[in-house]
């Protein structure tokens, strides 16, 4: 007996779970195309330049308003790695997705992933393009990753 087997039968035995998934996949997706958009547009152009990563002058005079917007901007990061992981094998943009979540979810090591992640040419080539049609100027980044 093949081990896909039973996986495949409980799918069949289920068909309200594919149609619950393809949904998801089409919302998943549309989401992605305004979503995705919209958040690299709002990206400032020095977020990658190590001299921006000083706390806002905000941040410090109202901690309960930036812990409210750092619990909800680690959410939709979480939706958006999520939604990414599953672009990978349904339609949708999800590495691009993926990436956008790793940007909003803040983690230990982040400032050196997204600078390895943005020194991919695709990627760099792909957040720029989508900048470029929101009509916002490219971004900036260090000139190589130690």
């Amino acid at each position: 007996m093949n081990f896909i087997d039973p996986f495949i039968q409980w799918f069949v035995d289920r068909p309200e779970v594919l149609v619950g998934m393809g949904i998801s996949s089409i919302f998943i997706f549309l989401i992605s195309i305004i979503g995705i958009s919209w958040f690299v547009a709002q990206i400032p152009e020095d977020y990658f330049l190590p001299l921006k990563r000083q706390p806002s002058k905000w941040q410090e005079q109202k901690p309960i308003l930036r812990f409210i917007v750092i619990i909800g901007k680690n959410i939709i990061g979480l939706s958006l790695i999520i939604g990414g992981l599953l672009m990978l094998v349904l339609p949708g943009q999800g590495l691009l997705t993926i990436v956008t979540g790793l940007l909003l979810v803040n983690y230990p090591g982040k400032y050196k992933l997204e600078q390895k992640l943005v020194s991919m040419p695709s990627i760099f080539k792909a957040l720029n393009w989508i900048r470029l049609k929101a009509k916002k100027p490219p971004l900036q980044r260090k000139a190589t990753f130690e």
